[in-house]
């Protein structure tokens, strides 16, 4: 007999973005950890590892270099193993190490962590995966946790199902795609990169009722309230810096395309909008800030606009002329158009997951939850929140050796009369 033939699944196409991207400088790596209430049982939360990975194939694979793109294959060695938590999350990526698994299992006292790349799937697929481990983990030690789509836990007893794996890209891309220039370029709010590999964490926690509260006093969610809040403290940064002529800043904020196309993907299926504020036109209150991002988010964030936005990222990557160029030179290009169209004009990415919701019957096990993206292409931070009980966390983190945006933007909060506890692994914090 021949040598078994293995399959392999084609990368969608935010996954191909990121494969190209993925170097030693850049971490498309993120994190989600659930702090339980009692101290983590490692050999059984390793059995629940042991027990999911196979529901969930698109989490078991390893990534392979082919002559034109990255592809995905199962990933049949060994592993993944659960490991001892460290200093610096979210390490890049290096395909040819950990027996090829793209996905990291870390624990530490009361803390959970699961560390995805973001080839494999965006954050509301990670969480169902997560939200599943924690469920067969709390298994483990003889709790009665139930299964359901609804409650977004799948049964690790249950096989696959073929909707999960599904490029929702390629099923709803089509009609119109954005045309014209790219957009223009964004205030960077860069600072001075700490030494390789030094990666900086800070995270705020606060009570839930009381930031929406704010929020809502304000006609405003909590997203476009923290959004605010971020483009305020950015926009007075530059404003200290007193550059010869101040740049627009925006913020790119991923949209769960699940709300407007519906589909069961537990793969990548997000797009970015671009609320932003021009500070050339004149000094803008906080409130105004937030009146701008309101409205454009309540502008923009539709199916249509959506559609037409991931319809030119998927042309983009399956251009005839593309198809054809071998993977060592296509990198090159797509870092280029990533870096027009994905750094240039952003001044920092705010992404808010939402709700961290459980069964009545795990609630009691989950103090709060946290989540960190990886490393930007650039020396800036990225920002992120996710909400658990009546505890909202938010975390700052990149390779920037200055505090000034997270500080900021805590010091606001407090100001706002929102009590904030601050955590960071920097040096004396």
């Amino acid at each position: 007999m021949g040598a078994e033939r293995i399959p392999w699944y084609k990368l969608d196409n935010a996954g191909a973005l990121y494969s190209a991207l993925q170097r030693e400088e850049y971490s498309a790596i993120y994190r989600f950890s659930a702090v339980m209430t009692e101290p983590v049982v490692p050999e059984a939360l390793q059995r629940a590892i042991d027990r999911c990975m196979p529901r969930f194939p698109g989490f078991a694979v390893r990534i392979r270099r082919g002559l034109f793109w990255y592809y995905l294959e199962p990933n049949r060695a060994p592993g993944p193993f659960l490991k001892k938590d460290i200093a610096d999350p979210c390490q890049p990526v290096r395909f040819h190490e950990d027996n090829g698994w793209l996905v990291r299992f870390y624990y530490y006292e009361h803390r959970i962590s699961l560390e995805v790349f973001h080839a494999l799937a965006d954050g509301a697929g990670a969480l169902v995966f997560f939200r599943s481990l924690l469920a067969a983990y709390l298994r483990e030690l003889g709790h009665d946790i139930p299964c359901g789509r609804a409650a977004g836990i799948l049964d690790p007893e249950q096989p696959p199902r073929i909707e999960e794996m599904e490029d929702a890209y390629a099923r709803y891309a089509g009609g119109p795609s954005a045309r014209g220039m790219y957009p223009p370029r964004a205030y960077q709010n860069t600072g001075t990169p700490e030494s390789y590999y030094t990666f900086r964490v800070t995270m705020g926690f606060m009570p839930l009722d009381q930031l929406r509260e704010k929020a809502h006093a304000r006609g405003a969610s909590i997203t476009e309230y923290l959004c605010a809040v971020l483009m305020q403290v950015i926009l007075q940064k530059q404003h200290r810096e007193r550059p010869h002529r101040e740049l627009p800043v925006a913020l790119a904020i991923p949209i769960n395309l699940r709300a407007f196309f519906p589909t069961d993907t537990l793969r990548n299926f997000i797009a970015t909008i671009r609320p932003c504020v021009d500070p050339s036109l004149g000094e803008y209150t906080f409130d105004e800030i937030l009146a701008q991002v309101r409205y454009f988010m309540k502008l923009h964030a539709n199916r249509q606009e959506l559609r037409t936005a991931f319809t030119r990222n998927v042309r983009f990557t399956t251009a005839p002329l593309l198809k054809i160029i071998p993977v060592f030179l296509k990198n090159p290009l797509i870092a280029v158009n990533y870096r027009l169209m994905g750094t240039r004009p952003y001044s920092g990415t705010y992404t808010n997951p939402g709700v961290f919701s459980v069964p009545d019957a795990m609630r009691p096990h989950i103090h709060h939850m946290e989540v960190i993206l990886g490393q930007a292409t650039i020396p800036r931070v990225h920002c992120s929140s996710i909400s658990y009980g009546n505890i909202l966390e938010v975390t700052f983190a990149g390779v920037q050796a200055e505090t000034d945006t997270e500080r900021e933007f805590f010091r606001f909060l407090i100001r706002e009369g929102i009590p904030v506890k601050v955590e960071s692994n920097r040096p004396g914090a």
